[in-house]
């Protein structure tokens, strides 16, 4: 007999090996075994296939080591991941690897997952009290630490202490305790322990919903009697997330497992706590944040016979084993964090997530303020249901919008820092009545670029065709794209004689002046430079929530979902940059940034303000954002996608090829284009030179697809493919690196 299998690192793709006889009636589709590949060399793999069809053309090797009594990885999940990889075009060994938690697939029998563990202390049963006073004589110390340990003993009703209880003690310290060791009056034992959090009993139960609410809760259930899938377009502050509870409470009755997505882990850390409120211990957390060790003891409790009935988690929770799956909640469903940019796979976590509730029989709610063109889209041509909830809980009015024109308050010489007057103006009123505010600029660092002044020169990544970003807390300059850090010169090295100055505001530099402004107010900023850290997110999200903190400054992970009670006044800084994007897609983004951004402010039982500062007010998505109208933005959107071939009327396949050599990029470009457009035509745009052409010393050229619906996945696929296996064919050629993102975002 023979086993396909698959190996979760970059040797991907299929590999057969024979089943030695002591192992045939043991192994099965979905377990783990160890399999030799190369020189000496053991690896991981997971079986996929049995079967007694003889390979040709190579000696089979034979499968080392069987590591599991049952599969870990089930049935559905399998399809899953051949569908992802069929669907994104990538291997197979990269889906894999992204999805099984690193410790369960250890490389060149090295060890993977390691229980915890826990050091316990009791005493020598076979001594009684003569021969333990005997054995401590005038040891006073030793003595002392036993009557407390016994002391401890006697009153929790324990037969053991563990040694973290022991050096609480009053009397311990490692001589004393080492000494009673040695003298074996106490015996050393380990006992296993959990990772994962302790027992969480419920505090509440599901809120009361409002009128709104419960028309929205009985529309999304009349849905899924016919749709699969259903949008819940909320206003900000609408309570979807009480929705979502109840929701989850319904399947819960009904023995389902739910699936919960967020796309970013700092909106983990506000959600869990209202969850765990509800649903105590029933939640798992899981996402790339917590060490593979926990998440490897997460996905062993998932198929075990009392798993989590509901996960918490960013996209990599997909992957996790569901058997009961009966809702998949996407929780801001428009954000571009779903997609999986580096390394492949580049699935996208919300199309995904309709796959796996479609393969598990569940149901799929998408929901958002601000939802893709795309989803809005499918709910308005019946592919989705469609539920609106247009007002805030409570009655509670929209943000006032109000446009700062930042050009005319500069020329007016009323401007002289990177706040508008108004804007300073609302924050002193908020910081008076004890109130918060947010300030929102999508740019980290101190500032973008730096520049001589005499001859213009600007510092390079030596490695990137970008510039620097200046980040002045650490006195560097970092390259954004492959992270080299670099010393800040102290004059110019192009003309050695001008000065170096700063271009442009990132966060730091924001944060840096907003606390000049306001001396008397506790100024924080949220990006990925101060998150980096364990716990960083939900100490700075707790400190602001607390109101420990009165302004925070960020990026845009702090538009996104979550909930401040207190903040009255949310300002968008430099907004235009968001805008000017050569992207088909910008404008869809920076309505839905400034608009998630906007409602932040006014939460609870106050009008919130936002200030918007622009140096182009005239620009039409204003109007839309100030009247918070997403269905005449949509309207404009869809009819200029329409017009020019652009999802959801196409679908858009982006090809990416990468070599050190930019003569060889360039005919390796045009060779796929070439090949493609023998079949796709003018369908194939390119090869086109990207705005950052190198990466990592790595030349980049990209070529566009625009797939009309009528050309089936399986169709293009096999076009790519053939394409790729001539390129590859081609000596000269055979290098390139390439990649694929599969509808393209």
């Amino acid at each position: 007999m023979y086993a396909d299998v698959i190996l979760p690192l970059p040797l991907s793709g299929l590999f057969t090996y024979a089943i030695p006889a002591e192992m045939q009636h043991k192994i099965g589709r979905g377990f783990r075994v160890t399999v030799p590949f190369g020189r000496r060399k053991y690896y991981t793999a997971i079986v996929t296939k049995i079967h007694r069809q003889s390979p040709e053309n190579f000696t089979v090797k034979e499968i080392q080591s069987l590591l599991d009594s049952t599969p870990v990885v089930t049935e559905q999940q399998l399809e899953l991941w051949e569908w992802i990889s069929f669907y994104y075009l990538s291997a197979q060994g990269d889906v894999f690897k992204a999805a099984l938690p690193s410790p369960m697939m250890p490389a060149d029998l090295q060890p993977g997952f390691i229980p915890k563990s826990e050091i316990y202390l009791r005493i020598n049963p076979t001594l009684d009290d003569i021969a333990i006073s005997a054995s401590i004589g005038k040891a006073r110390k030793q003595q002392l630490l036993l009557d407390e340990i016994m002391w401890f003993l006697t009153e929790t009703g324990r037969e053991s202490i563990s040694k973290r209880e022991v050096k609480e003690l009053t009397g311990y310290s490692p001589a004393v305790l080492n000494g009673l060791l040695r003298k074996e009056i106490l015996h050393l034992f380990s006992v296993g322990r959990s990772r994962l959090h302790q027992k969480t009993a419920p505090t509440r139960t599901p809120y009361p919903l409002s009128e709104e609410q419960q028309k929205a809760l009985d529309t999304i259930q009349s849905s899924f009697s016919d749709k699969q899938t259903v949008l819940l377009h909320g206003a900000t502050s609408s309570g979807k997330t009480e929705i979502y509870i109840h929701l989850i409470h319904q399947l819960l009755t009904e023995g389902k497992q739910i699936l919960y997505l967020l796309p970013e882990i700092a909106l983990t850390t506000q959600l869990t706590q209202r969850l765990q409120a509800v649903f105590g211990d029933k939640i798992g957390i899981y996402h790339s944040g917590i060490d593979d060790q926990e998440r490897t003891e997460i996905w062993q409790k998932m198929l075990s016979e009392t798993p989590y009935e509901i996960i918490l988690g960013v996209r990599s929770s997909l992957f996790l084993p569901f058997r009961r799956l009966g809702l998949v909640i996407v929780d801001e469903e428009h954000e571009t964090s779903y997609k999986q940019q580096e390394p492949s796979p580049r699935y996208h976590a919300r199309d995904t997530a309709i796959m796996l509730a479609h393969m598990s029989g569940a149901k799929t709610l998408l929901g958002s303020a601000t939802p893709a063109i795309e989803s809005y889209y499918n709910a308005q041509t019946g592919k989705y249901g469609l539920v609106t909830l247009n007002k805030r809980f409570g009655n509670i009015e929209a943000p006032l919008v109000s446009l700062q024109n930042t050009k005319d308050l500069r020329r007016r010489k009323k401007m002289k820092n990177l706040l508008a007057p108004v804007l300073m103006d609302e924050i002193n009123k908020a910081l008076e009545n004890g109130e918060q505010a947010i300030l929102f600029r999508n740019r980290r660092g101190f500032a973008p670029m730096v520049e001589c002044k005499s001859c213009a020169w600007t510092p390079k990544c030596n490695h990137c065709d970008v510039t620097l970003t200046y980040h002045k807390k650490a006195n560097s300059l970092i390259c954004h794209y492959c992270n080299t850090s670099y010393p800040l010169p102290s004059g110019c090295p192009s003309c050695h004689e001008g000065e170096l100055k700063s271009l442009g505001t990132g966060t730091e530099r924001l944060e840096e002046e907003v606390a000049q402004l306001f001396p008397d107010a506790v100024v924080a900023r949220m990006d990925s430079d101060t998150t980096r850290g364990k716990d960083s997110f939900e100490r700075i999200i707790n400190d602001f929530q607390e109101n420990r903190i009165q302004i925070l400054v960020g990026t845009q992970m702090i538009s996104k979902g979550l909930d401040f009670g207190n903040v009255r006044v949310v300002g968008i800084v430099a907004t235009d940059s968001m805008l000017n994007y050569p992207d088909f897609r910008s404008h869809e983004r920076g309505f839905q940034l400034i608009t998630q951004a906007a409602g932040r402010a006014g939460r609870r039982d106050k009008q919130g303000v936002v200030i918007i500062q622009t140096v182009d007010p005239q620009q039409p998505i204003y109007r839309f954002i100030i009247r918070n109208d997403y269905e005449s933005f949509y309207q404009s959107q869809i009819t200029e996608r329409k017009l020019f071939k652009y999802p959801p009327f196409t679908r858009l396949i982006s090809i990416t090829l990468k070599h050190k050599d930019e003569r060889k990029v360039e005919s390796g470009a045009a060779f796929i284009c070439q090949q493609l457009r023998q079949s796709l035509g003018n369908r194939v745009l390119g090869p086109n030179k990207p705005i950052i052409s190198r990466i990592q010393q790595q030349h980049i050229r990209e070529v566009l697809l625009k797939i009309d619906h009528h050309f089936s996945p399986s169709q293009v696929r096999e076009l790519i493919k053939t394409a790729e296996s001539r390129l590859k064919g081609n000596g000269d050629l055979k290098q390139i690196l390439l990649y694929y993102n599969v509808d393209w975002v």
